[in-house]
């Protein structure tokens, strides 16, 4: 058997395990997409943490602060603004990500595909791990911030993301395809996730602390090689189990613990944020310039 094929072999085995009785929640996860966007004129404020403890390396805090706007109903358009703080070295600054979503069906279907392009200006220094590609591993995070942060990135990264919601629960699938601008191969990953409410059924009365402000999950995410090495092995891969709550109709915490499950992972993440979401900041722009 074929490298492709054993690879897509392991992929339909994660979709299946994930897709186990499925019935779905909304979008919970840290690394995978689902196919909901956001909705038009609707402005979504996230700030992000990762604390990364690795075993050969110093820990370190990353954040992430996502700026996410609905353009209308089949384009999302997303700005990240990255940086980090690493335990007996400096905080650095370590780049900005500029990403679009396109939903090109409209409606809810068996399986919604969206397609995702995204630009990065980030540097070595970057241990967000917003994503896990090619030969991504532990070993990326030696090194002092002042020779990592010397070295910067232009890259695009392209995802297929498919989308489903079945009885409650949400099943999602990102195939990523990522290249370096500077002549470096494509290097590929992927993210498979699962998540639902505690509670589907609503109760009339408002309630904070009910089954249905809650959301459980599980994500799994790794590497998948080079367009010249596609191979599972000698790559990083991590399973994380996701609890969201949704504090109000605006705000939403969520918090992931994640383990690696390879020798070349770091063997334990925490990753919390939360979002604030302004409805019809669109119409709000327009009344202050009146």
């Amino acid at each position: 058997m074929g490298k492709p094929r054993r690879i897509a072999l392991f992929l339909l085995a994660l979709g299946a395990f994930c897709s186990r009785g499925l019935h779905a929640g909304d979008d919970l996860y840290f690394v995978t997409y689902s196919h909901n966007m956001e909705e038009r004129g609707n402005l979504e404020i996230s700030p992000n943490l990762v604390l990364g403890v690795p075993r050969t390396s110093n820990r370190f805090l990353a954040n992430w602060t996502e700026l996410e706007y609905g353009v209308n109903g089949w384009w999302t358009t997303e700005l990240y603004v990255e940086g980090q703080k690493t335990l007996h070295d400096s905080a650095v600054f370590t780049g900005f990500r500029w990403e679009n979503r396109f939903r090109p069906l409209e409606g809810e279907h068996w399986i919604n595909p969206v397609i995702y392009v995204e630009f990065e200006d980030i540097s070595d220094a970057d241990k967000t791990m917003k994503e896990v590609v090619g030969f991504d591993s532990k070993d990326d995070f030696i090194g002092s911030n002042s020779e990592l942060r010397a070295v910067r990135n232009h890259e695009v990264e392209t995802k297929l993301i498919l989308g489903s919601n079945h009885k409650g629960w949400n099943v999602s699938e990102n195939f990523i395809a990522e290249k370096n601008l500077a002549n470096a191969p494509w290097e590929f990953g992927y993210a498979v996730g699962a998540s639902r409410p505690l509670k589907l059924a609503a109760i009339s009365e408002s309630c904070r602390w009910c089954g249905e402000n809650f959301l459980a999950g599980v994500e799994f995410y790794g590497g998948l090689g080079t367009w010249n090495a596609a191979t599972l092995q000698g790559t990083s891969h991590y399973a994380a189990p996701i609890l969201a709550w949704r504090v109000g109709n605006s705000v939403t915490l969520r918090i992931s613990p994640a383990f690696g499950l390879s020798r070349n992972s770091l063997p334990f993440l925490a990753r919390i944020g939360v979002s604030y979401e302004i409805p019809r900041f669109d119409r709000q722009i327009r009344r202050w310039f009146r």
